[in-house]
Protein backbone atom coordinates (compact mmCIF):
# COMPACT_ATOMS: atom_id res chain seq x y z
CA UNK A 1 0.00 0.00 0.00
CA UNK A 2 2.76 2.24 1.08
CA UNK A 3 4.18 1.16 -2.53
CA UNK A 4 1.32 2.28 -4.09
CA UNK A 5 1.12 6.32 -2.96
CA UNK A 6 4.91 6.58 -3.42
CA UNK A 7 4.04 5.80 -6.98
CA UNK A 8 1.41 7.83 -6.94
CA UNK A 9 3.02 11.25 -4.88
CA UNK A 10 6.29 10.54 -7.96
CA UNK A 11 3.67 10.42 -10.60
CA UNK A 12 1.69 13.69 -9.82
CA UNK A 13 5.15 15.29 -9.17
CA UNK A 14 6.53 14.45 -12.36
CA UNK A 15 2.87 15.97 -13.65
CA UNK A 16 3.45 19.05 -12.26
CA UNK A 17 6.87 19.34 -13.56
CA UNK A 18 6.57 18.26 -16.63
CA UNK A 19 3.14 21.25 -16.76
CA UNK A 20 6.08 23.94 -15.53
CA UNK A 21 8.25 23.56 -18.13
CA UNK A 22 5.72 23.50 -20.54
CA UNK A 23 4.26 26.76 -19.18
CA UNK A 24 7.90 28.10 -19.07
CA UNK A 25 8.39 27.14 -23.36
CA UNK A 26 5.36 28.80 -23.78
CA UNK A 27 6.21 32.40 -21.86
CA UNK A 28 9.68 32.29 -23.30
CA UNK A 29 8.68 31.62 -26.86
CA UNK A 30 6.03 34.79 -26.44
CA UNK A 31 8.56 36.76 -24.97
CA UNK A 32 9.11 40.42 -26.48
CA UNK A 33 6.05 40.25 -28.12
CA UNK A 34 2.54 41.60 -27.23
CA UNK A 35 0.06 39.00 -27.18
CA UNK A 36 -2.87 39.30 -29.81
CA UNK A 37 -0.45 40.76 -32.56
CA UNK A 38 0.34 39.35 -35.68
CA UNK A 39 3.88 37.80 -36.29
CA UNK A 40 6.16 39.56 -38.88
CA UNK A 41 6.96 37.24 -41.67
CA UNK A 42 9.82 38.38 -43.43
CA UNK A 43 11.78 40.92 -43.92
CA UNK A 44 12.10 42.85 -47.31
CA UNK A 45 13.44 46.65 -47.76
CA UNK A 46 11.92 49.57 -49.68
CA UNK A 47 12.34 52.68 -50.47
CA UNK A 48 9.23 54.96 -49.01
CA UNK A 49 7.82 58.92 -49.68
CA UNK A 50 4.69 60.45 -47.90
CA UNK A 51 1.84 61.40 -49.83
CA UNK A 52 0.98 64.58 -50.75
CA UNK A 53 -1.43 66.22 -47.60
CA UNK A 54 -3.73 66.88 -50.43
CA UNK A 55 -4.57 63.25 -50.49
CA UNK A 56 -6.48 63.68 -47.13
CA UNK A 57 -10.01 64.03 -47.97
CA UNK A 58 -10.04 61.92 -51.07
CA UNK A 59 -11.29 58.05 -51.42
CA UNK A 60 -8.44 56.02 -52.26
CA UNK A 61 -8.48 52.79 -54.66
CA UNK A 62 -9.16 50.30 -51.90
CA UNK A 63 -12.47 52.43 -50.78
CA UNK A 64 -10.59 53.93 -47.70
CA UNK A 65 -11.38 57.86 -46.85
CA UNK A 66 -7.84 59.22 -46.28
CA UNK A 67 -8.46 61.68 -42.95
CA UNK A 68 -5.95 63.49 -41.20
CA UNK A 69 -5.28 60.35 -38.87
CA UNK A 70 -5.25 57.62 -41.20
CA UNK A 71 -1.92 55.93 -41.09
CA UNK A 72 -1.46 53.29 -43.88
CA UNK A 73 0.64 52.85 -46.94
CA UNK A 74 0.55 52.90 -50.58
CA UNK A 75 1.36 50.06 -52.78
CA UNK A 76 1.33 49.23 -56.05
CA UNK A 77 1.04 45.49 -56.06
CA UNK A 78 -0.05 44.14 -52.70
CA UNK A 79 -3.75 44.17 -51.70
CA UNK A 80 -5.81 45.80 -50.08
CA UNK A 81 -6.27 45.49 -46.14
CA UNK A 82 -2.80 43.49 -46.55
CA UNK A 83 -1.21 44.24 -43.04
CA UNK A 84 2.43 44.82 -42.66
CA UNK A 85 5.16 46.13 -40.71
CA UNK A 86 7.19 49.59 -41.28
CA UNK A 87 10.42 50.23 -39.68
CA UNK A 88 11.91 53.34 -40.26
CA UNK A 89 15.17 54.78 -37.89
CA UNK A 90 14.46 52.00 -35.22
CA UNK A 91 10.70 52.48 -34.62
CA UNK A 92 8.70 49.30 -35.62
CA UNK A 93 4.54 50.60 -36.79
CA UNK A 94 1.51 47.57 -37.64
CA UNK A 95 -0.36 49.44 -40.94
CA UNK A 96 -2.08 48.61 -43.73
CA UNK A 97 -2.60 49.16 -47.25
CA UNK A 98 -5.09 51.87 -48.03
CA UNK A 99 -3.95 52.50 -51.70
CA UNK A 100 -3.03 51.54 -54.70
CA UNK A 101 -0.52 53.74 -56.49
CA UNK A 102 2.65 54.02 -58.48
CA UNK A 103 5.25 56.35 -56.97
CA UNK A 104 7.92 57.54 -58.95
CA UNK A 105 11.09 56.50 -57.09
CA UNK A 106 9.70 54.32 -54.16
CA UNK A 107 7.73 51.50 -53.70
CA UNK A 108 5.52 52.74 -50.79
CA UNK A 109 3.94 56.15 -50.43
CA UNK A 110 2.91 56.83 -46.44
CA UNK A 111 -0.26 58.47 -45.79
CA UNK A 112 0.55 61.72 -43.97
CA UNK A 113 -0.54 60.78 -40.69
CA UNK A 114 2.01 57.39 -40.62
CA UNK A 115 4.87 59.75 -42.20
CA UNK A 116 4.79 61.95 -39.45
CA UNK A 117 4.17 58.96 -36.74
CA UNK A 118 7.79 58.19 -38.60
CA UNK A 119 9.07 61.33 -39.05
CA UNK A 120 9.89 60.34 -42.75
CA UNK A 121 10.65 62.89 -45.01
CA UNK A 122 11.39 62.48 -48.30
CA UNK A 123 12.42 59.32 -50.39
CA UNK A 124 13.60 56.66 -47.26
CA UNK A 125 15.01 53.01 -46.91
CA UNK A 126 12.61 50.99 -44.96
CA UNK A 127 12.45 47.42 -43.96
CA UNK A 128 9.04 45.36 -44.11
CA UNK A 129 7.23 42.23 -43.58
CA UNK A 130 4.26 40.95 -43.87
CA UNK A 131 1.80 40.35 -40.80
CA UNK A 132 0.69 36.79 -40.11
CA UNK A 133 -2.36 36.30 -37.63
CA UNK A 134 -1.23 34.19 -35.02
Amino acid sequence: MRARLAQREAALALVALLAGVVAAAIVFSTRGRAHGLPVPVGSYTGLAAAMSPSAVGRRTSCGIELTSETQGVAHPVLPCGTRIYITYDGVTVLTQVVAHRFVVGAQFAFTPALAGRLDLTGVRAITWSYAQSN
